[in-house]
């Protein structure tokens, strides 16, 4: 039986980490923090001193605890091994790790590897006193064994820095339990299999952005699966977002989605200020602000399209990388979303069914003894279904076996169809006061607070806390969220089930249900006056006319929500939101409503409201009347303290007989252009006005007022605040019109928005604002700016500020940590002391010439300086700067760093005047950009550069580099460092490198490396490195060394191609650098580099070769040689010893006469190419080249004769000798058993070929173009039966071709245009799919003379037998004679005459009679 889950496929332990130490070494310290930090991670730690129990051995409970743990961590220190405690305990700990269950890793706090393994040094001493005891043997062997394992060690980790250290092991002990478990319920079965199908969809390898779909019925485990998923993969994630019941929350209210949106950006934003106003607005937020994180974002029971256009709208929403996982149970949902990857969730097979009904049933995998068959009748029963199985289970948990049969007897009457009706078992076992809490769960509470369903349980006299825990228990209800906000959830199976048990008790008359929640039925119950007592809980989502409402509630004199009575002038609070309410009352009727002191219409049809029928009112929401366009106040207001108008029309609001206001929300009311406001607004805490068109604002005396929102006022030009407003923390008053603004005395503001006040040209705000954490001012005519005191602040943006001419700042900003000052016209710029700036960006400061700096800036983290006129930059003591960008800065000669930038990953330096860099200590290092640096002389780069990927300098006066130890370089450009004549690399030091370019640079007049393929960044250098790299070299002569003058040695320039295929440890690069140190060429040097490179696929030289190569060396290892040479006349003799060269190229070696005679020793040697040569005879050793498969001597217009013993090239497959002036071929050429090609095209001096050629059977192709002395066709060649081309075209004096030709079954195609042939044999016509391209004169009827009329194609014309018919394909140039064709043919064809109109038609016997003409005029 398969029972499989996430957290139960391996066994399960109870605890996840054992730590083993020495309590008088490490207990205090080390191993005190590191026990808390895995506790802080929620890693379940032993720890002897807090695990271990009272009042039993040690020794018995330590075996146990290490018997229960997963991982062991060994801490070795000095003394360990002087325990025979911690050697027991490490003998243990080595037995269990030889299981595949358990993993020990050690620690090396104070000693090292090698110590622990040898038991030398400090742990030799610390063993000394066990060398004569029993045990000495085996602990002598686990302390080996456990130094052989991988670990950490302080030493080399972190620096030695402890807390980084402990840092680490939390993080890959994290890992390993997490691809261990997917922290998800251990009662999960089958999930292993569903997760890796999801998860293969997922793809997240991929850098795409990828919604995947899982559609399945109600109950499935839809959720539970991705539930499953998110928590194994949202570690990899930067953002994360589960959102639960998208189909509930989105239809419950007009506002669902907007609740939503708000979910999914605090959660991946970590932002719990966020605020949507509107779909469309959550929209917009969502693409701005998440297309630049990688999100994983699950939409859990989505049911309509307008659900994901508002949560996933589009791809471009997400950054690359992204996942959103979908659960529906309609895939047509995802169908039209364009969902491409969808995944079904299949439902429990026999096996997993049982193993879970088990788990919930007896709290193991399997039946107990007795149960097994009761057990597969449920599951039989369950067909299934999880929830069904889960519910049943624990139905029946603890109950005896007569309960089951009853239980089991009681299922066979209920039809499977009814799924609702099984839940109800679980219903049935419950007592009644718990009865009641269910079904008010079920029809009117699910999905409320827990604390709120609490509350007004209570109120109905029931013990609600044990109620909702007796529901948990029974699977009836879910209890989500977490210790903040706990909400009460059911599933829909389980929903209907108890709204099932409401409805059936009266199941024709809702009025006589006790609890209501259908709309339908609750409007007619109402407008028909039907309600009775019986009704104790409505919930509804319709709007009523009031008078209907009142009257048909009065009726339920048991409604537990109402109070008794419903008389309007007694209504105190009336929320009717989304409404269809046009007027308050029907008719026009004025009913003042004395005692309502809250009113909610928002969402209504409402186009006026007279506040002077509710002079009692406190608190007014009317938001999102569209239509409301009036408001009237006719008298005081005086209890009305908060008005919530969003989105209406108002075009003017009088609020200023209302002066105990203290929220007023006008927000999105995009036609008000008048708002009039009390003189005195004492209470005011809340002004909201964003996006009016108000041009005129006085907010009078509001000292309590603590945020104004006034963005996107765009005509707002006057604007007066109170000369105090002590208590004001938020202001924003972005893209306004404003020319001045007066602050006032603000001493409370914490956040200012003036972004994009483009008319902005006077600020003043208070000498002393030391709540001020954040300042925006963007694209403002400001020419001063005075921040006076603001301690506080913490991000100061001055974007665009074009005129901005003087900046003054607090001597100290302590807490400023991100400052960013671009295109302004500062000259100078103090930041004073700011021990905690973090980010500092001056780009485009254009005017910039003096910058001051703290000394100390410990936090900088990212400083970017563009296109300033600064001359000196002292960054001071900046050990944390991660980011350094200095371009364009023209005028830069000094920069002066700290000597260790330990974290400094990234440094762009160009357009500066440098003379000298000094880049000290940066391990760290990614990226070094060195652009157009002129004047750049000295560069000093640490010893090591661990990290370092990417290296740019060109331009610079450099004449030395040196890279040190760089292991992980990638990419490295040196263009035009004209003056860089020394480079110094160590072996395997450039092994990852994929990119190089150093033209311009030492001797090179270019040279380019590139690598293929990168998808590794490691090599096994264990691993044979085959041949894998390709080189082209070109050597140019030079009169003289520009650097050295009189120098008496060959002066050359390069140019190098260098190519590999993937990254390998080979040192070519190294050695090929230094080739062009220097134009001076010392030729041994140069031989020596290029014999010892390694892995060549290719050398290809090219240019004065010989001057550079006069000896090889059999040490060199190549493939293929390519020598491209004008100048060159014969090879150096010792080219032999290249033993395992495969290929040979000499093309295009003009004057190139003679081969070594020892070329037969190239024992290797696959393929020789002479084209191009004045080569007149090959060596008579060649022979011996065994191997070869190819000779090719093209235009090597002296070449005379080929050897004798040419057969004995056994191997030879292609014989190329076109344009030579060979005469005969030797007869031996017909041993070659395994040619395949043989060319003679132009050898105008051939007379004829050996009568055996025949012999060579393996021959597919055989051309003998213009061979214009050749005159016969030896007959043999009707033997070659693999013959599938034989071209003849233009051999003039060729007049016949073999009778038998047509025995040659394979031959596909003859060319014989230009011949003297005058027929085709007869056998020719047997052939299938023949191509014949042909000449004048070639198709004769038997026994005649050469007719007039000639077949002329110049083209090629098709003869194909098949199905007893010839299948005729002509191509017509000029007349042909087709009586001779057919009737040669002996059959009766099938004619397609083209190009022109086509004609098809089956011709008889007598067809064969027809003239030309008739056939011309058929055409």
């Amino acid at each position: 039986m398969a029972c499989s889950s996430t957290s139960s496929i391996q066994k399960s332990f109870k605890y996840d980490v054992f730590l083993s130490f020495r309590g008088e070494d490490t207990r205090a310290n080390f191993v005190d923090h590191l026990y808390h930090a895995l506790h802080h991670k929620s890693i379940h730690t032993y720890k002897d001193d807090v695990r271990i129990k009272k009042g039993k051995r040690i020794s018995d409970e330590l075996i146990g605890s290490i018997k229960d743990s997963k991982f062991y961590i060994i801490v070795f220190s000095k003394n360990y091994a002087s325990s025979s405690w911690c050697l027991d305990e490490l003998v243990k700990i080595m037995e269990c790790h030889s299981t595949i269950e358990h993993t020990a890793y050690p620690v090396f706090y104070d000693v090292e590897p090698s110590e622990v393994r040898k038991q030398s040094g400090a742990v030799a001493e610390a063993f000394a006193k066990h060398e004569n005891e029993e045990s000495a043997g085996k602990w002598r062997q686990a302390l080996k064994d456990a130094a052989d394992l991988a670990g950490w060690e302080l030493k080399n980790t972190a620096n030695g820095h402890e807390a980084e250290f402990i840092q680490k092991i939390v993080e890959e002990l994290s890992l390993e339990l997490r691809s261990i478990s997917f922290n998800v319920d251990e009662k999960l079965v089958g999930m292993e299999t569903r997760v890796n199908d999801v998860l293969s969809a997922l793809g997240t390898d991929f850098d795409d952005v990828r919604m995947v779909g899982i559609k399945g019925m109600g109950g499935g485990g839809k959720t539970t699966l991705a539930r499953a998923v998110f928590d194994q993969i949202s570690f990899q994630f930067e953002g994360i977002s589960f959102v639960e019941n998208v189909r509930e929350v989105s239809s419950a209210s007009l506002f669902g989605l907007k609740s939503l949106q708000n979910q999914v950006l605090s959660d991946v934003l970590k932002d719990k200020d966020i605020k949507v106003s509107s779909v469309y607005d959550g929209k917009h937020q969502m693409k701005r602000r998440m297309h630049d994180k990688k999100v994983l974002v699950v939409l859990d029971d989505v049911d309509h399209i307008d659900q994901l256009d508002a949560l996933a709208g589009e791809p471009d929403w997400f950054k690359p990388g992204s996942r959103i996982i979908i659960t529906t149970r309609d895939a047509q949902v995802l169908v039209a979303h364009r969902v491409k990857f969808i995944r079904d969730v299949t439902l429990l097979s026999d096996g997993e069914a049982i193993c879970l009904f088990s788990r919930y049933a007896f709290g193991r995998d399997i039946p107990i003894q007795g149960y097994e068959e009761l057990s597969r009748q449920v599951v039989r029963y369950a067909a299934g279904l999880p929830l069904t199985m889960r519910v049943l289970g624990s139905f029946l948990c603890g109950k005896i076996e007569l309960e089951w049969v009853d239980a089991l007897e009681r299922l066979k009457t209920i039809p499977l169809a009814e799924t609702l009706k099984k839940l109800e078992l679980s219903y049935i076992g419950l007592e009644e006061d718990y009865k009641e809490i269910f079904l008010d769960v079920a029809c009117i509470m699910k999905g409320w607070r827990k604390d709120k369903a609490v509350k007004v349980l209570e109120s109905c006299g029931f013990h609600a806390r044990n109620g909702l825990r007796v529901l948990q228990q029974k699977s009836l209800i879910t209890i989500n969220g977490n210790s903040n906000y706990e909400w009460v959830d059911m599933h829909d199976h389980i929903v209907e089930m108890g709204r099932n048990i409401v409805r059936r008790l009266h199941p024709n008359k809702p009025h006589k249900h006790s609890r209501l929640w259908i709309n339908e039925e609750i409007e007619d119950i109402l407008a028909n006056e039907l309600g009775t007592k019986a009704t104790r809980c409505i919930r509804s989502t319709m709007t009523f006319n009031l008078d209907i409402a009142i009257k048909g509630l009065g009726k339920m004199k048991k409604l537990r929500s109402l109070p008794k009575t419903f008389q309007a002038n007694n209504l105190v609070a009336l929320e009717m939101p989304y409404s269809k309410i046009v007027q308050l009352w029907e008719g026009g009727e004025r009913k003042v409503l004395n005692k309502l002191r809250f009113l909610d219409l928002s969402y209504s049809k409402l186009s006026t409201f007279d506040l002077g029928l509710t002079p009692n009112l406190e608190t007014l929401t009317l938001r999102q009347c569209s239509d409301l366009v009036e408001l009237h106040v006719a008298i005081g207001c005086l209890k009305l303290t908060c008005v919530d108008l969003e989105g209406s029309r108002l075009r003017t609001v009088d609020l200023g007989l209302a002066p105990n206001l203290e929220t007023v929300i006008l927000s999105e009311c995009h036609n008000l252009v008048e708002l009039h406001m009390p003189d005195r607004c004492l209470n005011l805490r809340s002004l909201l006005l964003s996006n009016s068109k108000l041009s005129t604002l006085n907010i009078g005396l509001t000292p309590n007022l603590m945020s104004l929102d006034l963005k996107n006022c765009y005509y707002l030009g006057d604007f007066h605040m109170a000369g105090e407003c002590l208590k004001l923390t938020k202001l924003d008053i972005s893209h306004s019109k404003l020319r001045t603004l007066n602050l006032g005395l603000t001493p409370n503001l914490e956040k200012l928005d003036l972004d994009n006040c483009y008319c902005l040209e006077e600020l003043y705000m208070a000498d002393e604002c030391g709540k001020l954490a954040y300042l925006t001012i963007s694209h403002s005519k400001l020419r001063t700016l005075n921040l006076g005191l603001t301690p506080n602040l913490e991000k100061l943006d001055l974007d665009n500020c074009y005129c901005l001419e003087e900046l003054y700042m607090a001597d100290e900003c302590g807490k400023l940590a991100y400052l960013t000052i671009s295109h302004s016209k500062l000259r100078t710029l103090n930041l004073g002391l700011t021990p905690n700036l973090e980010n500092l960006d001056l780009d485009n400061c254009y005017c910039l010439e003096e910058l001051h700096m703290a000394d100390e800036c410990g936090k900088l983290a990212y400083l970017k300086i563009s296109d300033s006129k600064l001359r000196t930059l002292n960054l001071g003591m900046t050990p944390n700067l991660k980011k350094l960008d200095l371009h364009h800065c023209y005028c830069l000669e000094e920069l002066y760093m700290v000597d260790e930038c330990e974290k400094l990953a990234y440094l762009r330096i160009s357009d500066l005047k440098l003379r000298t860099l000094n880049l000290g200590l940066t391990p760290n290092l990614e990226n070094l950009d060195l652009d157009n640096c002129y004047c750049l002389e000295e560069l000093h780069v640490a010893d090591e550069c661990g990290k370092l990927t990417y290296l740019k300098i060109t331009h610079s006066k450099l004449r030395t580099l040196n890279f040190g130890l760089t292991p992980n370089l990638k990419t490295l450009h040196l263009k035009e460092c004209s003056n860089l004549v020394e480079l110094h690399t160590t072996i395997g030091c450039l092994k990852k490198l994929a990119h190089l370019d150093i033209s311009g640079c030492l001797g090179f007049n270019s040279f380019l490396f590139n690598l293929k393929d990168y998808t590794s960044c490691s090599v096994d250098e264990s691993l044979e490195v085959g041949p894998l790299a390709e080189l082209h070299i070109i050597v140019n002569s030079l009169e003289n060394c520009p650097l050295h003058p009189d120098n008496s040695l060959p002066k050359f320039q390069f140019n190098c191609f260098y190519e590999e295929d993937r990254p390998s440890v080979t040192g070519n690069l190294e050695m090929l650098i230094s080739l062009g140190m220097c134009a001076c060429t010392n030729l041994e040097t140069f031989s020596g580099i290029l014999f010892g490179l390694r892995s060549l696929r290719l050398l290809k030289l090219e240019g004065n070769i010989l001057e550079v190569l006069k000896n090889f060396d059999q040490s060199m290892k190549v493939d293929e040689l390519i020598l491209l040479s004008p100048t060159i006349k014969h090879l150096p003799d010792s080219i032999w010893m290249l033993k395992h060269l495969k290929s040979l190229e000499l093309n295009l070696c003009v004057w190139l006469e003679k081969l070594p005679e020892d070329l037969g020793q190239l024992e290797s040697l696959e393929k020789l190419n002479l084209s191009y040569t004045k080569i007149k005879h090959l060596p008579d050793s060649i022979y011996m080249l065994k191997h070869l498969k190819s000779l090719e001597l093209r235009f090597c217009c002296f070449f005379e004769n080929l050897p004798e013993d040419l057969g004995r090239l056994e191997c030879l497959e292609d014989l190329t000798l076109s344009s030579t002036m060979i005469s005969h071929l030797p007869d031996s050429i017909c041993m070659l058993k395994h040619l395949k090609s043989l060319e003679l095209i132009s050898c105008s001096l051939l007379e004829k070929l050996p009568e055996d050629l025949g012999r060579l059977e393996c021959l597919e192709k055989l051309s003998l173009e213009k061979c214009e002395f050749l005159q016969d066709i030896p007959n043999s060649i009707v033997k070659m039966k693999s013959l599938k081309c034989f071209h003849i075209p233009y051999c003039i004096r060729v007049e016949k071709l073999p009778e038998e030709l047509g025995s040659l079954e394979c031959l596909k195609e003859i060319d014989i245009e230009g011949t003297s042939i005058s027929h085709l044999p007869q056998s020719i016509f047997l052939l299938k799919d023949l191509h014949i391209t042909g000449s004048r004169g070639i198709a004769q009827r038997p026994g005649k003379a050469n007719s007039e009329r000639t077949i002329v194609t110049g083209q090629m014309f098709d003869i194909v037998n098949f199905m007893g018919h010839l299948q005729l394909n002509i191509y017509w140039l000029e007349t042909i004679e087709m009586e001779n064709l057919l009737i040669n043919a002996h059959v009766s064809p099938c004619i397609q005459l083209k190009p022109g109109k086509k004609v098809e038609e089956r011709y008889d016997e007598k067809l064969m009679e027809h003239t030309l003409g008739e056939l011309d005029d058929a055409r």
